[in-house]
């Protein structure tokens, strides 16, 4: 039980800390009168600061023979990165945390489940069923609600 807690909670406060991030990031835009810059200034933040994990775990740089033989669309996440700050900047002011959130991971549930269904990828193949098409179900009544 402990084994399963610990990690639970450490994503419980990953969600937080996403919630505080945007926050901040929309409060950097009105002080930048930037949405871009702030965007910039988050990615800038978050590259020195992995930077010096990789420092402090000392790992190795990855060997350029390495990194030319994984996919091109592997190296895509930092633009779905920068989409999703770039979004969050503009549309937490706009619809507020909840329900921008709310509506985000109905999103991500979505987009889950697809997928899953299909094993893209590279993900093991799960296939939709009824829990998880309920789920769903009731996550988008959670942003009707939490939209109110």
């Amino acid at each position: 039980m402990l084994a399963l807690a610990i990690p639970a909670l450490l994503a419980i406060l990953a969600g937080a800390g996403l919630v505080l991030q945007q926050i901040l990031n929309a409060n950097l835009r009105v002080g930048l009168a930037s949405a871009s810059w702030a965007g910039f200034a988050s990615y800038a933040v978050g590259l020195t600061c992995m930077a010096l994990l990789a420092a402090a775990l000392r790992d190795p740089v990855p060997a350029a023979s390495v990194a030319g033989r994984i996919p091109w669309w592997t190296w895509s996440g930092g633009l779905f990165g920068a989409l999703f700050i770039g979004l969050a900047i503009l549309l937490v002011p706009k619809l507020g945390a909840a329900t921008f959130f709310a509506l985000l991971v109905t999103g991500q549930m979505l987009a889950s489940i697809v997928f899953d269904q299909f094993g893209l990828l590279g993900l093991a193949q799960r296939s939709v069923d009824l829990p998880r098409l309920i789920g769903v179900g009731l996550l988008i009544g959670g942003v009707v609600l939490i939209r109110r």
